[in-house]
């Protein structure tokens, strides 16, 4: 019988939790079993001993890894959109170690028969399912609603493993009472729904207001703050108050918008409904530090401490989403970015230095208790990096 895989991350500096509750952890070493967690604190009163990985954090910052709510892939590591391969791989660089899926809209000639978007979908499924580029989660198969599905269609995608709708009205459903229907049938079946927020992003899509959010009554408002144009702001204001739905706020969308959403939902106690994401590979590009910016700008700007913006994009998003990973909790997947205030930032903490409207610079990914990534290649250099003390040879396995 093989020996289990044991992970200890000791001599961590700072240890982020991913909950609002409590985003700063009383600990300075962590332990996961097999790749999930299973304990953390202080070193003297843990079992260190018999690790397979052994990392000495030398100081550095560890959270949980970053998730992006909102992404448009396509197949693989390559998106035709920017005709770009190795997206995901720079994305991990930037501390992402979980991506979903808003709809793979840029496959060329996308199918709109609902054999077709059908098809498609549980392809998407299967094929990141089967296939993690750099041993990223990337949970895709996000169909676009199209007039003529009925309940069967959707019962037949949950059989298959579907677990998302991609954006409401990126597809011929464009008025609420349809769009409704669809994710009412989706939801009956575990599948859950994202819309489109403001107006048209590509060809084929259109002006979605807050009437028609409020109306489809999907999961998460999708770029609450525009992908790429917002909404006014009275629209903005009304959901955010009107409702209990996810906020999305993505990097590909109006900053300003971003802020009256953050500071819309701090008035009425509600931060835990924020959520980040990207909304790339898009019209702007490919964007790997895309959620290290956003949580960057939004504390610096919206005035919110670091280690609760960290959340956004951690925790907050893993609670909306129902996973098991973005907050260091017993059983949750040993998924981890590790981190340190960037060279030559103003501030005496890496917590400091966000808050200023800096990025972190990145040492190391960790995936299922794997390590993935080693120094971003993409983030500012560091100043303290992880060091590996003891890793499986590839005899030894480690991982997808």
């Amino acid at each position: 019988m093989s020996q289990p895989a044991k992970l200890v991350i000791r001599n961590v500096g700072l240890m982020l939790s991913g909950r609002m509750e409590a985003p700063i952890l009383d600990a300075d070493c962590l332990i996961a079993m097999d790749g999930k967690i299973t304990a953390w604190g202080r070193a003297a009163d843990l079992d260190t001993e018999g690790a397979t990985t052994e990392i000495d954090a030398m100081g550095a910052t560890l959270a949980p890894g970053l998730i992006d709510s909102h992404i448009h892939p396509v197949v693989g590591d390559y998106t035709p959109r920017q005709n770009q391969l190795n997206w995901i791989d720079s994305t991990l660089h930037g501390g992402v170690t979980t991506l979903i899926s808003a709809g793979e809209v840029h496959m060329p000639g996308r199918p709109r028969d609902i054999v077709g978007l059908k098809a498609m979908a549980i392809a998407a499924q299967r094929w990141y399912e089967n296939f993690r580029p750099s041993g990223v989660k990337v949970m895709a198969g996000a169909p676009i609603i199209e007039h003529g599905m009925v309940e069967e269609d959707f019962r037949d995608l949950a059989a298959a493993g579907v677990k998302l709708l991609g954006e409401v009205g990126l597809g011929t459903v464009k008025d609420g009472k349809t769009a409704r229907q669809m994710v009412d049938w989706a939801r009956k079946y575990g599948i859950q729904s994202t819309i489109h927020t403001g107006g048209p992003s590509i060809p084929g899509s259109g002006l979605i207001d807050a009437a028609m959010v409020l109306e489809t009554g999907a999961d998460i408002i999708g770029h609450v703050n525009g992908g790429h144009s917002a909404l006014p702001d009275d629209q903005i204001i009304c959901l955010c108050e009107s409702c209990k739905m996810g906020l999305e706020i993505v990097h590909n969308g109006n900053e300003r918008a971003a802020l009256l959403t953050l500071n819309t939902a701090r008035e009425l106690g509600e931060l835990d409904r924020i959520l980040l994401g990207t909304d790339g590979p898009a019209g702007s590009g490919v964007q790997p530090l895309g959620i290290l910016r956003m949580i960057a700008m939004l504390s610096s700007l919206g005035n919110v401490p670091a280690e609760i913006a960290f959340c956004f994009g951690t925790g907050n998003t893993a609670r909306q989403r129902g996973l098991d990973t973005g907050m260091i909790e017993k059983g949750y997947c040993a998924d981890f970015v590790l981190m340190d205030q960037a060279q030559h930032t103003p501030g005496k903490t890496i917590l400091d230095s966000v808050q200023f409207g800096n990025l972190p610079g990145v040492g190391m990914t960790v995936i299922d208790g794997v390590i993935r990534s080693h120094r971003s290649r993409n983030t500012p250099p560091a100043w303290r990096i992880p060091k590996v003390l003891r890793q499986p040879a590839p005899s030894e396995g480690g991982g997808h």
